[in-house]
């Protein structure tokens, strides 16, 4: 995977004033455009997309220090105006491009390689499980994207369930873990620079269909899934695994993701210093 994830990087360096497409990236990584993206959102601490723009705009400085004119990078590093490169480029370096220019102002973003870097020998807890085709019953909303901290839109999600709802809830529930679900789908596209939303889901898992109104459902379809269990303070334990599950364990496993809701689960009575929660992801192994 880090071979490819590198490969990647020189097929980027190379096309820099071309059109980079989802389909090229695929081929390059074999993973699918989005589960790339995501990816490489959690190793590189930025979008795929910002990367892009950042390596075009250092490029783009390299040129105008060496006497390329403003007119001739904008339009070569694919921006439609001059007007609009110049405010991206002000944006980022802090500089108008007539400036850098006039000064020789340099600013520069290196081109990101990827290696294995072994910290500490901090391990993670998860299982492969194949689950059958299941359904979710709950209550769900469009919510706000956001990685880290309490997301309050869920939290009036679960606030707005009446009693009615959480019994009917409690008798389809009929699966593991016997316990509250969240689920997340349909993520908007801003999802990988925390912007959009997406919508989520408070249910429980079970293999009856749903007979009431007032509850929604959907249907899982038959996987793999891996399973990280972990344990501590209250969310902050839980993002921290999904960062880990992207960032470190995908790209050293033999499985893809598959592109199925995100589910996780926390038990907690009331006190969130030390949650047990798990993460499900659903995956394949590679081909």
């Amino acid at each position: 995977m880090i071979q490819q994830f590198n490969h990647l990087m020189d097929y980027i360096e190379s096309h820099l004033t071309e059109d980079i497409s989802g389909e090229e990236i695929s081929k390059i990584v074999g993973l699918s455009d989005y589960h790339f993206r995501r990816m490489f959102s959690y190793l590189a601490g930025m979008p795929l997309n910002e990367y892009i723009k950042n390596r075009r705009l250092s490029s783009a400085n390299e040129e105008l220090i060496n006497g390329a004119k403003v007119t001739d990078v904008a339009y070569k590093y694919r921006y439609q105006s001059v007007e609009g490169f110049s405010r991206a480029f002000r944006d980022w370096s802090g500089y108008l491009p007539s400036e850098v220019v006039k000064n020789k102002i340099q600013k520069s973003f290196p081109k990101f390689s990827f290696f294995i870097d072994i910290r500490g020998g901090k391990s993670m807890e998860f299982k492969i499980e194949r689950k059958e085709k299941f359904n979710i019953v709950g209550v769900s909303k469009r919510v706000p994207i956001q990685f880290e901290g309490v997301n309050n839109a869920i939290v009036e999600l679960a606030q707005s369930i009446t009693e009615q709802q959480r019994k009917e809830m409690h008798d389809l529930a009929d699966l593991y873990p016997h316990h509250v679900l969240n689920v997340s789908y349909n993520f908007d596209e801003g999802y990988l620079e925390e912007k959009g939303n997406l919508t989520h889901m408070i249910g429980f898992a079970t293999t009856k269909e749903n007979p009431y109104e007032d509850l929604e459902q959907i249907t899982v379809d038959e996987s793999l899934w891996a399973i990280f269990p972990n344990e501590g303070p209250f969310p902050k334990t839980l993002q921290d695994t999904m960062a880990r599950i992207y960032s470190e364990w995908l790209p050293s496993s033999d499985y893809e993701l598959v592109n199925l809701p995100g589910i996780s689960f926390s038990k907690h009575n009331g006190q969130f210093d030390n949650v047990y929660s798990e993460v499900w992801v659903a995956v394949k192994k590679k081909d």
